[in-house]
């Protein structure tokens, strides 16, 4: 069920509902493209148009974060749960495994990427990786970078480079890669390969991931939460008052959708 969440798009889906997408993609190789939405991806679509865009025109728009998921109920759409990015992910490694799908990674630094392939291996031996290849490649390596993703045969890509770089890239070669199911995973890789806990089971029910991730690394992120949660609070409360005043609203500062 595809809705309008503050004037983006979402789809309201189970896990499972989404992994038969990225499942019936696959087999009829028409291609998919996932995107995981979280509080931090609707305040910065705002600002960053390349990331409006790659949000519209993607054609699954995943409830991420608990943020979503509480501001969605609170306007009154029927979110009854999320699929977060790397549970979906790893929910379709299990299902390559199964059926023979051949997964394809972008992203992350080379040992990174290495120790994650390691470590989904070992979870799934009989998992046959199509290819891994690191987000530090230059424009001029980009073509090649294309070329290997498109010869490797991938029956889905998931890319772990940061925004707005894999925006770009999909931007321009989404056709080209010819990879039936597409997702970006933003920080998963670093969580395979063991170098970013999770947070606890209780937390992550409870939508306080940011906080541990802040816990963390508190340098890097505790403005970056603090920013996005306090803009997304706000941006809330302005559409609740609009439609509780029939449609008026003091205007939002400037940005995309805005």
């Amino acid at each position: 069920m595809r809705t309008s969440f503050m004037g983006c798009p979402v789809d309201i889906l189970s896990m499972s509902e989404t992994v038969e997408l990225a499942v019936r993609a696959i087999r009829v190789r028409r291609r998919v493209q996932h995107v995981a939405l979280n509080v931090a991806k609707l305040v910065n679509m705002r600002f960053d148009p390349v990331l409006a865009a790659d949000v519209m025109s993607s054609d699954v728009v995943g409830v991420d974060g608990m943020g979503v998921v509480w501001g969605g109920r609170a306007l009154g759409l029927p979110i009854s749960s999320r699929v977060t990015g790397i549970d979906l992910m790893s929910e379709i490694l299990g299902v390559c495994a199964r059926e023979g799908f051949r997964p394809y990674f972008l992203g992350a630094k080379p040992q990174t990427l290495q120790r994650a392939a390691e470590n989904v291996r070992k979870r799934h031996p009989e998992i046959q990786i199509a290819g891994l290849r690191d987000g530090y490649f230059t424009r001029e390596q980009e073509s090649g970078v294309v070329r290997d993703i498109r010869d490797s045969g991938a029956d889905c890509l998931f890319i772990g480079m940061p925004t707005p770089r894999k925006e770009r890239f999909l931007a321009a070669h989404r056709d080209e890669v010819e990879t039936p199911f597409i997702m970006g995973v933003g920080g998963s890789f670093d969580i395979l390969a063991g170098e970013v806990r999770r947070a606890p089971a209780l937390m992550q029910r409870f939508g306080m991931e940011w906080l541990y991730r802040i816990y963390q690394e508190p340098r890097r992120m505790w403005w970056r939460y603090a920013r996005t949660n306090a803009l997304f609070a706000g941006l809330l409360a302005r559409e609740l008052i609009r439609r509780r005043t029939g449609g008026f609203a003091p205007p939002a500062s400037g940005g995309v959708g805005g």
